[in-house]
C-alpha cells in the first residue's frame, strides 16, 4: 500500500482552501494524517483561531482509527452516545465526531490517512475535505 506522500498531502491543503475560499467560508484549518494517525501536513489559514489545530487533529484522528467518516461517527454518538464517550476516553479525548473528518482511500479502496478540516460549519468543512481529496488523486470517504 503506498502512502499519502508530502506532496500529495500539500496537494489536498491547498485545494482545500481554494474551495473554501471559492465557496465564501470562513478561514479553515486542514491536517492531512497517514493510516497510523500520524500528522503529515497541517495548515491553517490566516485569520482562523489558533486552537483549530486540536480540531482538525481530533476529526481526522478519529476518523482513522474507527476506520469510519466524521459523519458516520456523528450518527453513532447520537445513537450510543456512551460508546462514543468511551471511545473517546479510550483514545484521550482527542476524537471529535463531526463532519469534517474524512477516510483517504486510494484507488484500490484502501484507506491510506484521514484529513480533518475545521473553521466553517461542519458540512462545509466536508466539502472543502473531499474536493481536496479528490484534487490529489485520492478517493474521500465522508
Amino acid at each position: 500500500m503506498v502512502g499519502i506522500s508530502l506532496n500529495d498531502a500539500r496537494t489536498i491543503i491547498i485545494a482545500t482552501a481554494k474551495k473554501g475560499k471559492e465557496m465564501g467560508m470562513k478561514p479553515l484549518s486542514t491536517v492531512v494524517l497517514d493510516a497510523g494517525g500520524h500528522v503529515i501536513a497541517f495548515e491553517r489559514q490566516d485569520g482562523a483561531a489558533p486552537g483549530r489545530f486540536a480540531i482538525a487533529q481530533g476529526k481526522a484522528y478519529g476518523t482513522v482509527m474507527l476506520g469510519m467518516p466524521g459523519s458516520a461517527q456523528m450518527e453513532r454518538a447520537e445513537q450510543q452516545a456512551y460508546f462514543m464517550a468511551a471511545v473517546n476516553g479510550v483514545y484521550g479525548g482527542k476524537v471529535i465526531p463531526v463532519p469534517g473528518g474524512v477516510l483517504v482511500r486510494d484507488l484500490n479502496n484502501e484507506v491510506v490517512g484521514s484529513v480533518g478540516v475545521t473553521g466553517d460549519t461542519s458540512d462545509n468543512d466536508l466539502i472543502a475535505a473531499l474536493t481536496g481529496i479528490n484534487a490529489a488523486g485520492f478517493v474521500g470517504d465522508g
